[in-house]
């Protein structure tokens, strides 16, 4: 269930405009994009592909239908847990540390969810 104030629909990507706050739960059957952060205790998944121009706190599950070459993208990316398509992860001892200073990708190699500085070309 959307429980999201101002989101707006464009084709197979949500868009919304707002922190996501902790006991909201996010599913869409595409792309979600968060104009904010997603704090703890809030929950996103999505058919394809998440990105969050924020911190992401919460749990997120991309590739919530089997999509294995789906991504999550976050500027600060700082999860409670992370699931790809079946592969679920959380954040190892002491990871935020390091983390939430550079944009990350997280994304399925070799079988396994692997996060890395995301670059541009």
């Amino acid at each position: 269930m959307i429980d999201v104030v101002n989101q707006m629909g464009k084709g197979d990507t949500l868009l919304l405009d707002g922190p996501i706050r902790s006991g909201q739960k996010i599913s869409y059957p595409g792309n979600l994009v968060v104009m904010g952060d997603v704090n703890a205790g809030a929950e996103l998944a999505a058919y394809g592909d998440i990105l969050v121009f924020g911190s992401l706190r919460g749990m997120v599950h991309s590739g919530s239908a089997g999509k294995e070459d789906a991504v999550v993208i976050a500027l600060s990316l700082l999860p409670t847990q992370l699931r790809i398509a079946g592969h679920i992860t959380c954040p190892p001892e002491g990871y935020a540390e390091y983390a939430g200073r550079i944009p990350e990708i997280a994304r399925i190699i070799g079988g396994k969810v692997v996060i890395a500085p995301f670059m541009t070309k």
